[in-house]
């Protein structure tokens, strides 16, 4: 990801102000550091700038239903019991020379396992080989870009995105909570495609996109999906997005057929007062199917609060609600949860007793409609013949967490 020779990388790596993250240009910006921190390597050299960044993720994670198959239920990337797991360990590197860049994010640990969870499967022949999740496991983005000289800048970018959907990103550090909201597990993690962010002023963006669909490097479907989004980004005081995303998502065959599946998200974050921070995150769809118009909603409220130069309190709470269509011809398969609705609350202590680590604290309870969590002694070996069976409407869990980056 960087070619340089040693020379010229000693004389150019600098330190600045800002910290580096793997989905630092998603449209969706990240939270506000809590303090300065050091910036990736970077080096100039004729064939132009590398910049080097990344970042690790460990934690261990307790559930005081104490499931005998060891798993917390429907919860990303946080999802074992009584077990120390490395949860990422994510390599980034840019490069860029002129109107030309480019840019490969690499990941390994439990988290790629459940980031590409969804991708379809795409079966081959003696002379074309087939491709699943396996195939993109190590990556978490890749694209090549241009920058047209329209207006304040016109960036083309192809390849494999982080989702612009939502206000939580994929790295710990650049949330105010260690997991992810249930609006961030049920919506998509990343977009396979073609997109075009038009930067209207210093603050607002427009990006218009192409894509294979949701959470699909290859597209299960003859159809495409297509986005619009403005983002205002002012870190200092508010940052919000407001966007349309819409396409065939259900696969060739669905007896719900190929509907289009329409989306509406935005979000707001702003500091409210020196020390504290709130946002808000909603999001509602439908797709009109055979047996009815299946549709969503769904929200989530943060507070973050700095009570010391290396102290972090937030809270989360989120509300996920889902109706399947349903008729006399017959029900449509839920898009998101086994249930109607899903909830969940989280309280989260965030040390940082450096400018490039946080050490946190997190208690959660996750609350469903029917049993979707595991408790005690599971029924079920895992296997496609004897799946596990869900038993608990709810479950509370602990989680000490380590993040560090470069």
């Amino acid at each position: 990801m960087r070619t340089t020779t040693c020379s010229a990388l000693a004389a150019s790596v600098s330190l600045a102000l800002t910290s580096a993250a793997a989905g630092a240009d998603e449209p969706t910006p990240p939270a506000p550091p809590p303090a300065a921190a050091p910036s990736p390597l970077a080096a100039e050299t004729v064939i132009g700038k590398f910049t080097l960044g990344g970042y690790v993720e460990a934690a261990y994670s307790y559930n005081f239903n104490h499931p005998s198959n060891g798993i917390t239920n429907y919860r990303g990337f946080d999802n074992r019991h009584n077990s120390f797991t490395l949860s990422n360990a994510v390599l980034d590197g840019q490069w860029e020379k002129d109107a030309i860049s480019g840019r490969v994010t690499l990941q390994i640990g439990h988290t790629p396992d459940t980031y590409y969870l969804a991708e379809p499967s795409s079966p081959g022949t003696a002379g074309a080989g087939g491709v699943d999740a396996s195939t993109w496991k190590l990556i978490q983005q890749a694209y090549v870009a241009y920058k047209a000289p329209v207006g304040k800048g016109l960036t083309f970018q192809l390849g494999i995105f982080l989702s612009p959907i939502g206000v939580e990103g994929m790295a710990v550090k650049d949330n105010w909570n260690w997991s992810r909201s249930n609006l961030f597990f049920g919506l998509p993690f990343y977009h396979t495609g073609l997109r075009a962010t038009q930067q209207l002023t210093d603050e607002l963006a427009l990006t218009l996109a192409v894509y294979n669909g949701w959470n699909s490097v290859v597209d299960n479907n003859a159809g495409k999906s297509v986005s619009a989004q403005f983002a205002y980004t002012e870190s200092e005081k508010l940052l919000f997005s407001v966007l349309y995303f819409g396409g065939v998502e259900r696969p060739t065959g669905a007896p719900e057929g190929q509907p289009w599946r329409h989306l509406l998200d935005g979000w707001i974050q702003a500091r409210v007062a020196a020390p504290l921070w709130l946002a808000a995150h909603g999001d509602a769809g439908f797709e009109v199917t055979p047996f009815g118009t299946s549709s969503w909603g769904a929200g989530a409220l943060y507070a973050q609060v700095r009570a010391a130069s290396f102290l972090y309190l937030a809270a989360r709470g989120d509300y996920f609600r889902e109706h399947a269509a349903t008729s006399s011809s017959g029900t449509a398969a839920h898009l998101f949860w086994p249930g109607d609705w899903v909830a969940s609350g989280t309280g989260t202590l965030d040390v940082r007793p450096r400018d490039n680590i946080s050490i946190r604290a997190e208690y959660r309870h996750d609350q469903g409609q029917v049993d979707m969590f595991f408790k005690g002694q599971v029924s079920g070996d895992g296997s496609t013949a004897r799946p596990f069976v869900p038993n608990a409407r709810g479950q509370d869990t602990l989680t000490l967490g380590v993040t560090t980056w470069l």
